[in-house]
């Protein structure tokens, strides 16, 4: 096991060196390369700051106003009938917005109910099984500069309904 130590330490540096070795061989000005790509990249993350913005302001504006648990209110009788917890849907619901709410979310549930309990397991197995969908949407698409999201949106979000069912339904067939 001390093997794999080292070799996951030394991997990333010596991909790095490869790199550099490669590009001087093939006589590519390797710094001014690597220089450009961190003009690049900054000029790329001061673009995407404003949608970032927008979005966790949308996002506090949502679960500040008390939106979230209204909602919860009002479809927490159907979920009882389906035999969805309701304690999972903050989650669900977060989890296409923000990936770090969702990782907060996760901890409490966690913290709340237990990493071994029923709720435990499926809130990790949804953290797992759905992604940051607008999150993914505002950074990638606003970086280069993609206004019309429309199909990715419903793709994305429907990938994300998919994952919330599919942990459900496995985590339900596994553990209980």
């Amino acid at each position: 096991m001390a093997w794999l130590t080292t070799v996951s330490l030394w991997i990333i540096p010596l991909f790095i060196a490869l790199i550099l070795v490669v590009g001087t061989l093939r006589r590519v000005p390797t710094y001014e390369t690597f220089v450009d790509g961190a003009k690049e990249g900054f000029n790329m993350a001061v673009s995407i700051i404003p949608y970032l913005v927008g979005m966790y302001v949308a996002i506090s504006v949502f679960r500040e106003s008390g939106a979230m648990e209204a909602l919860i209110g009002v479809i927490e009788p159907v979920l009882s009938f389906i035999g969805f917890p309701s304690e999972i849907v903050p989650l669900a619901l977060i989890r296409p917005l923000s990936g770090t709410g969702a990782l907060g979310m996760t901890t409490d549930l966690i913290s709340t109910y237990g990493a071994d309990s029923f709720i435990g397991r499926l809130a990790s197995t949804m953290q797992g099984s759905t992604d940051t969908t607008f999150y993914v949407l505002t950074v990638y698409f606003g970086a280069v500069g993609i206004k019309k999201v429309g199909d990715a949106l419903k793709v994305g979000l429907f990938a994300d309904f998919v994952g919330v069912i599919a942990s459900v339904i496995i985590v339900t067939l596994v553990f209980l």
